[in-house]
């Protein structure tokens, strides 16, 4: 009769050591049983590996190793929300699935900062040296091209939130679609390639948002926004930069 009051105490770890067992146990947990998981333990040690080919520098191997950490915290928190939502909330809520969302969000979050910091880490291994052999006053099409895209992302992010029409993916002012691909388009006017190159990134752009307007997804002004913004966008950075 006095064993149930005490049973709650029995599943707290009684020393580090069960501390540590504890969580090698929830980390194993979760590379058993979410296939996203696996995906990240694959692509870290395939990172890893690429880093011992590549004898990195100390500072390189820091952000790449700061990036694995990143995208696998991240996993490991968004499963364990994913977990509790589930415990809590068997069946179907909408602040549950908005719960699973914001976690998923923080995921992507990661995943996207431990790439630029992959880019950062390794880029000079396959690109050369970042800005050798550009002029002075011309930053490497590169480092154009990740800062527009980013701050075009969230530009839109907030413009969407601001206006509060659409969902994320589907809608609403302005065209988060055209506003990527045509920064894209941009970025890649900026590299310096041939007119060929910068007439089918464009026509590819144009087909993007083209898409959007057949689906019905954007009307024609929420496109051109889009658009706009992205091109702008990613003039203003070439010029500051």
């Amino acid at each position: 009769m006095n064993s149930s009051p005490e049973q709650p105490e029995q599943l707290k770890p009684r020393n580090w050591y069960q501390s540590v067992n504890c969580a090698i146990e929830g980390i194993l947990w979760a590379a058993r049983t979410q296939r996203h998981m696996r995906v990240h333990l694959l692509a870290a040690l395939g990172v890893l590996v690429a880093a011992a080919l590549l004898r990195v520098s100390a500072l390189e191997f820091i952000l790449l190793t700061l990036a694995v950490i990143l995208v696998l915290f991240a996993e490991l928190f968004n499963t364990a929300i994913e977990v509790v939502v589930d415990l809590v909330s068997p069946g179907y809520h909408p602040l549950a699935k908005t719960i699973k969302d914001l976690a998923a969000g923080a995921v992507l979050m990661a995943s996207i900062g431990a790439a630029i910091l992959g880019y950062l880490a390794i880029s000079s291994h396959f690109f050369g040296t970042l800005g050798e052999g550009l002029a002075l006053l011309r930053p490497p099409a590169g480092e154009v091209a990740v800062v527009s895209i980013l701050i075009v992302t969230i530009l839109v992010v907030l413009l969407k939130s601001l206006i509060g029409r659409g969902r994320p993916l589907h809608g609403g002012m302005p065209s988060g679609h055209s506003a990527v691909a045509f920064s894209i388009a941009t970025a890649v006017a900026l590299s310096g390639v041939g007119p060929v190159i910068i007439l089918l990134t464009l026509m590819l752009a144009v087909m993007v948002s083209h898409s959007r307007l057949l689906m019905e997804i954007h009307s024609l002004q929420e496109v051109l926004v889009g658009a706009l913004l992205g091109v702008a966008v990613t003039l203003a950075i070439y010029f500051i930069l």
